[in-house]
């Protein structure tokens, strides 16, 4: 299978943020990539105060989703689309999958919510397993995947060969400029990405931000913990990756022996 992660800049608004959207699909699209994969909370740009992003509502959620449904079946790539979505209970940070043909199918919640994010989110409570083209594959969003390693080793278990990770670290106004991916004087986010593959035996791919100051950057990562690709720090664009679906065994989740730690 043929991935497309995307590294866009914080919109500032939900209109410029699809405007982005339908550039990168497209540019995904025109290298034959099945599945595109977008940072968390994309639309309508994560709610941090430094970035002022437009306020969401259930109205501007629907409308988009309908957009990027339109722009799936037009370029015939499947999208993970990280948005807001409105339900009785409050509001969930969630991931979209849709399918190549438009057809929306199913979201993932983030369950692990980041104690900051306590009064702009309700947490998920559920996980699921996705298909496209064949390939199975997870989703983990942002902290849980860094701090919750459970949320990546569920999926391996239920036979994820791939993890997406949508994330938001980094900013526009203050913090280093990096220069190598997985240098020991990064932040920890790349190390906790590369486990996340080597622990578990499956791909990990991860999706961030263009920051001008990002902690990390997007990358895909084999079983093996080996870096296969990644974006230049601080640039919009798409990274492009061939994965093999059958090296991505899950062995070392298999082998996890769930009743030492009941």
């Amino acid at each position: 299978m043929k991935i497309a992660i995307a590294s866009p800049p914080m919109p500032a608004s939900v209109k410029e943020g699809l405007q982005q959207v339908e550039f990168l699909i497209q540019e995904a699209a025109n290298q034959q990539a099945e599945i595109i994969c977008f940072p968390e909370s994309y639309i309508p740009g994560y709610p941090a105060e430094e970035f002022g992003v437009e306020a969401s509502s259930p109205e501007k959620m629907r409308l988009a989703l309908d957009e990027v449904c339109a722009m799936a079946a037009a370029n015939s790539i499947a999208i993970i689309m990280p948005m807001d979505w409105y339900t009785v209970g409050g509001v969930l940070n969630v991931a979209h999958v849709i399918s190549k043909t438009g057809e929306v199918l199913g979201y993932q919640t983030k369950n692990q919510l980041d104690p900051s994010e306590d009064s702009i989110w309700i947490p998920g409570t559920e996980r699921h397993i996705f298909e496209v083209n064949g390939v199975k594959f997870g989703i983990t969003i942002c902290h849980e995947g860094f701090r919750y390693p459970e949320s990546v080793r569920w999926a391996a278990r239920n036979d994820a060969k791939i993890v997406f990770h949508p994330h938001c670290t980094g900013s526009n106004i203050q913090g280093v400029e990096l220069t190598e991916w997985g240098s020991k004087d990064n932040p920890y986010y790349e190390k906790a990405i590369m486990l996340r593959a080597m622990e578990n035996t499956i791909y990990f791919a991860s999706s961030n931000y263009a920051f001008r100051y990002p902690d990390s950057a997007s990358c895909v990562i084999a079983p093996d913990g080996t870096c296969i690709a990644h974006e230049t720090y601080g640039k919009t664009g798409v990274i492009i990756a061939d994965i093999d679906p059958d090296s991505a065994t899950g062995l070392l989740a298999r082998r996890f022996k769930s009743q030492l730690y009941i």
